[in-house]
C-alpha cells in the first residue's frame, strides 16, 4: 500500500511478529532498484525474511520498475514448496471475513502467511479502494498486500501472480489470493492458485446461481458461508446436483465446507478440504489450471490497438458509446502513452505517442490515425515465442518484452499474418 509522508512516498508491509506495531514504512530508493549490487542485497535480505525487504521487493514487481525481472529470475529457484490458496466469490460472500479467519487459523498453528488481496480500482485514481485490507486484522506472522485490479479481467491484477513468487521466495509457507469479486467469470484466479475456494452465501440467487459455468467449474473446494443464517442446506443441494452434472472429471470431487467466517465456525474443515485437495493434485501431478493454452487449448482476442494523436480527444467517442477508461499508464521505453477501455471480454488500446520517432509516432505519421495492432493472449508467451522462431515465422519482436498493464508480449510482422501486425501477450513466467 502507498502512502504519503511529508511530500515522500512510501510503501507498507504489515510486519512479522519481532517488528512491534504491526506496520512497517519503508521509503524505497529508485536508483537503488536499478542498481544490480543494491538488487542483489535485498534478495539477499529477501531471503532472510527480512519484512522491509519483502515490502520494497513487492513494489518493485508490482510497479514493473527497472529491475524486476532479475528480481523475479532470482526468486525463481525458490519456488515450488508454499501452498497458494485462492478464494474467490461474488461481491458480499465474506471473502475478506474468511480469509482473515484462515490466517488466524494458519498463523496459530505457527506458518507464515502471505496475503494477495486485489481490491476494486478506484474509478478515480486508478488505485485500490482497500476495503479488502480493511476488513481484515493484522495478525503476527502475516503480510498483507492490497493491488488494484487495474482494469484486468478475471478478479486478479497482472501482477498478483509475481507477488505471490516474491512473497513466496520470502518464506511464506501459505498465501491466500482474494479476488475482486467480479462473479462468474473469475476464473484467472485458478491459474495463480494451488487450490481454488469458491465462496457462496445463501440468498444470493436462485436454483441458476448453482448452474453457472466458469468459476463454478474451476473450484476445487465449495464453502457455504454465513451457514448461520437459514438455507445453507439448500445451496448445499444444489452444489452437488451440479457436480452431477460437471464435465470436469479428473477423479477429485469439490467437498461442500459450511462456514460461519464472523464467528469462525468450519474454517479447521475448510483447511483441511484444502490441504486434501492439495495433496491429492501433487499425487496425481495436476497443474494449476490454465483458462488460455496455446496447444490443443482456447486462444482469446486480448485487446485491439487503436493509434490515435490525442487520447484525451480519441476517448470522448468510446466514453459516448458508455464505455471507461479502467487503466492509464505512459511506458517509457516504449515512449507511448496508453488507455485501456474493458469491452465485453476484451478491451480497445488507445495508444497515443510521447515522441515524434517512437513506433506509434512514426505509424500516426506514415498512416494517420487507426488500428495498429490486434493481441492475443496465450497460456505461455515464452513457448509461443520460441515456437514461432522455430516455424520460421517472421517477427517483429527480437525477444519477449514487458508493456503496459505489465503484460508479456512480442510481435509477429504483418508479411506472416496476412497483412496486420499481432501481438502475442502472455505474463506466466512460471510454466
Amino acid at each position: 500500500m502507498k502512502v504519503s509522508l511529508h511530500g515522500c512516498k512510501y510503501d507498507v508491509g504489515f510486519a512479522d511478529k519481532g517488528n512491534k506495531g504491526g506496520v512497517i514504512i519503508a521509503q524505497v530508493s529508485e536508483e537503488a532498484r536499478a542498481d544490480g549490487v543494491a538488487l542483489t542485497a535485498l534478495v539477499e535480505r529477501l531471503r532472510e525474511g527480512d519484512m522491509r525487504a519483502l515490502a520494497r521487493a513487492v513494489s518493485l514487481v508490482e510497479d514493473r520498475r527497472q529491475g524486476s525481472e532479475a528480481l523475479l529470475a532470482a526468486c525463481k529457484p525458490l519456488l515450488g514448496q508454499a501452498l497458494r490458496v485462492g478464494v474467490t466469490g461474488a461481491p458480499g460472500a465474506g471473502k475478506s471475513t474468511l480469509v482473515d479467519q484462515m490466517v488466524r487459523l494458519l498463523v496459530a498453528a505457527g506458518q507464515r502467511v502471505g496475503v494477495v488481496a486485489v481490491d476494486p480500482s478506484s474509478p478515480q485514481s486508478g488505485g485500490a479502494l482497500l476495503g479488502d485490507r480493511i476488513r481484515m486484522q493484522d495478525e503476527g506472522g502475516v503480510f498483507i498486500r492490497s493491488m488494484a485490479s487495474r482494469g484486468a479481467l478475471g478478479g486478479v491484477a497482472q501482477a498478483a501472480g509475481d507477488v505471490c513468487d516474491v512473497m513466496e521466495a520470502s518464506g511464506r509457507e501459505t498465501l491466500l489470493i482474494e479476488t475482486v469479486g467480479v462473479g462468474q467469470d473469475e476464473v484467472e484466479v485458478s491459474r495463480l492458485a494451488d487450490v481454488t475456494v469458491l465462496v457462496l452465501v445463501p440468498g444470493m440467487g436462485d436454483d441458476v446461481q448453482s448452474l453457472k459455468a466458469g468459476v463454478m467449474e474451476v473450484a476445487d473446494v465449495y464453502v457455504v458461508n454465513k451457514a448461520d443464517r437459514g438455507g445453507s442446506e439448500q445451496v448445499e443441494a444444489e452444489i452437488v446436483a451440479m457436480q452431477g452434472l460437471s464435465m470436469r472429471h479428473e477423479g477429485w470431487v469439490a467437498p461442500v465446507v459450511r462456514c460461519a467466517a464472523t464467528t469462525g465456525e468450519g474454517v479447521a474443515e475448510l483447511m483441511d478440504a484444502v490441504r486434501r485437495c492439495a495433496a491429492w493434485k501433487k499425487a496425481q501431478g495436476v497443474r494449476r489450471f490454465t483458462p488460455y493454452q496455446e496447444e490443443g487449448g482456447v486462444l482469446r482476442l486480448d485487446h485491439l490497438g487503436v493509434a490515435v494523436r490525442n487520447i484525451d480527444a480519441a476517448r470522448n467517442f468510446y466514453e459516448g458509446l458508455g464505455m471507461q477508461v479502467a487503466h492509464e499508464e505512459t511506458v517509457e521505453h516504449e515512449q507511448v502513452k496508453t488507455a485501456m477501455l474493458p469491452v465485453g471480454e476484451s478491451r480497445i488500446e488507445l495508444l497515443e505517442a510521447t515522441a515524434e520517432d517512437s513506433v506509434i509516432g512514426r505509424f500516426v505519421a506514415k498512416r494517420g490515425e487507426g488500428l495498429h495492432h490486434i493481441a492475443v493472449a496465450v497460456g505461455d508467451v515464452d513457448v509461443m515465442f520460441e515456437k514461432m522462431k522455430t516455424q520460421g515465422v517472421k517477427l517483429a519482436s527480437d525477444a519477449v518484452r514487458v508493456g503496459a498493464g505489465g503484460h508479456r508480449y512480442f510481435f509477429v510482422h504483418p508479411a506472416s499474418t496476412g497483412g496486420v501486425l499481432v501481438e502475442i501477450v502472455g505474463d506466466d513466467r512460471r510454466k
